[in-house]
């Protein structure tokens, strides 16, 4: 579906905490608008993959600015559902609960945030995006002409993400300390330093602890059309 000619491009930008819905609701809405999906979560996962695979997370830990050297010459980019990192695949492998667990520190860190900062404005230049993440409405594009703000309880994010994890296949981690690690994700995301986690005055939000993905689609959807027609 493309765009139609005489209508607003917007940016609409996706916040909230992990497995909120943020993903497969910014990915199914960007395809009924016809605009490009950018998911800025991989984007942070990727560079988490680059670190676990150097063997230089400690290193990280000890000394925070060195992880700047990972990303002098690392490329991340998207062709439809996939992701590359360095021109290679790494859709599967950032899913991985390791890099879960590790995401957040990653994000957490100043030159991370400010190197994918730029790289994320810059895709977002042409407009007619949908970004989905954790600081989008706030840091990245504060002046998306649509911000949402998802969030669910926990139990129900932990639910969905070892549901993810069963689809995938191999061992899978038990139920509560998904939650606990959803929980410790949350305040690692709230507490941080840089861009720390929080809803945009101006940003909508929704509970998707009870709705359908169709639902919840369908509720960002029409918010989008009513700004592209000009009447919100």
């Amino acid at each position: 579906m493309k765009q139609e000619i005489g209508k607003k491009r917007i940016i609409i930008a996706i916040d909230g905490p992990a497995a909120s819905g943020k993903s497969t609701t910014a990915r199914r809405l960007a395809r009924q608008l016809g605009y490009t999906y950018i998911d800025t979560g991989a984007m942070y996962r990727s560079v988490t993959l680059k670190a676990l695979q150097k063997g230089v997370l400690e290193d990280v830990r000890r000394s925070p600015e060195s992880v700047s050297a990972l990303l002098d010459d690392i490329t991340i980019s998207f062709d439809g559902d996939l992701v590359f990192l360095d021109g290679r695949d790494v859709t599967a492998e950032i899913r991985d609960n390791r890099v879960s667990r590790e995401v957040s520190f990653i994000s957490s860190l100043k030159p991370v945030r400010e190197r994918l900062r730029e790289m994320q404005q810059e895709l977002g230049r042409q407009r007619a995006v949908v970004m989905d993440g954790r600081d989008i409405g706030t840091v990245v594009f504060p002046d998306a002409e649509l911000k949402i703000f998802l969030v669910a309880e926990p139990r129900e994010r932990a639910k969905r993400r070892y549901a993810e994890l069963l689809a995938k296949g191999g061992e899978l981690p038990d139920i509560d300390l998904l939650e606990d690690e959803i929980k410790e994700r949350d305040r690692a995301d709230a507490e941080r330093e840089h861009a720390p986690l929080k809803k945009h005055p101006e940003a909508v939000e929704i509970d998707t602890s009870e709705l359908t993905i169709e639902r919840q689609v369908e509720m960002v959807y029409n918010l989008a059309l009513e700004i592209e027609k000009g009447s919100r």
